[in-house]
């Protein structure tokens, strides 16, 4: 286990600088391992926030050209390539040169399938760290600052030289530890506490599903488990979409909301648009709350009184007497 703290805490990673420029990668994911201190379970397939720790990760690195899953096969979120050390156990030094045999990027992103808060900024910043330096690997620090090879950035032609001498040297990869790796690379190092944690114990997978229903969390953690469920890569502005329904609650009726914000999610996809298509359908849509909510709030025109019982009606929905009273 890798030990979790809140964002925030001494070791949480800082943010990725604006406007960095992507780098192109690929990516491979290790997730065959035995777990044997969650008593044999399937790791990968244990959920955290209704999605399973692999799909977790492949989320992250959905940016990735090729990924590449070491592991045998299963249904996932994402489309992968499925690769598998040989022999099947024969450690993460093994499995990653299984992985790395089908990638064609310089650059590699090496994770294991456990890292529940992964995502796509700190891919980003490691991969943005490699590409700027001398570095042959970018490798995050826990929350006590140890080293973590399995969630990092490598340089694949730099990997592969150093897999080669050790196969040449040792007869094959399996069974070395990845520090035999790690050791004959000129390294780099990132520290965040949370992007770290992984999940090795069921009190980890207990933290995992804590953490994210925090209040600060489970509205981010809730929008990106339904977009990956829904197959929607689309990133659109929260804030703008909560404002919008805020204001057809309250200028309309409360059951407005939740239908204004679909239909402004239909109108956008009809238009084939991205970003800039749900901007516009929100401002037309808030345009509109905001029109009635002050339609609504308008004091009557001055003038004479008028009968406000509906006609044909005294209010009460009784139909009055066709005859006078005699």
């Amino acid at each position: 286990m890798t030990a979790y703290r809140p964002p925030g805490d001494p070791g949480a990673g800082p943010a990725p600088a604006p406007g960095t420029a992507a780098v192109a990668y690929d990516a491979v994911v290790l997730a065959g391992g035995a777990a044997r201190r969650l008593g044999g379970a399937d790791k990968p397939g244990l959920r955290v926030g209704g999605r399973a720790l692999l799909d977790r990760v492949l989320a992250a690195a959905a940016g990735a050209n090729t990924t590449v899953v070491v592991a045998d096969p299963r249904p996932t979120a994402r489309p992968v390539v499925w690769a598998r050390e040989d022999p099947p156990g024969g450690g993460p030094l093994a499995a990653f040169a299984a992985g790395l045999r089908h990638t064609t990027a310089e650059h590699v992103l090496v994770v294991s399938a456990d890292l529940p808060f992964l995502d796509a900024a700190v891919v980003g910043r490691l991969l943005a760290e490699l590409a700027s330096g001398p570095a042959d690997a970018v490798l995050l620090t826990d929350a006590e600052g140890r080293d973590q090879p399995l969630v990092a950035a490598y340089r694949a032609g730099a990997v592969r030289r150093v897999l080669a001498g050790l196969s040449d040297e040792r007869g094959g990869l399996a069974g070395l530890p990845l520090r035999r790796l790690t050791a004959a690379l000129h390294l780099s190092r990132v520290p965040d506490a949370v992007a770290s944690f992984d999940c090795d114990t069921w009190d980890d997978i207990a933290t995992a599903r804590a953490r994210i229903r925090e209040h600060g969390h489970v509205l981010d953690e809730w929008i990106s488990a339904a977009k990956d469920e829904l197959g929607i890569d689309l990133d659109v502005d929260i804030t703008l979409l909560l404002d919008l329904a805020r204001d057809a609650a309250h200028g309309v009726a409360r059951p407005a909301a939740p239908l204004t914000t679909f239909l402004v999610g239909y109108a956008a996809g009809r238009a084939a648009g991205g970003p800039e298509a749900v901007a516009e359908a929100v401002r037309k849509a808030e345009a509109l709350a905001l029109r009635w909510a002050e339609e609504a709030a308008e004091p009557a025109p001055p003038g004479p009184a008028t009968n406000t019982v509906p006609p044909g009606g005294d209010g009460t929905g009784a139909r009055p007497d066709s005859q006078p009273d005699v």
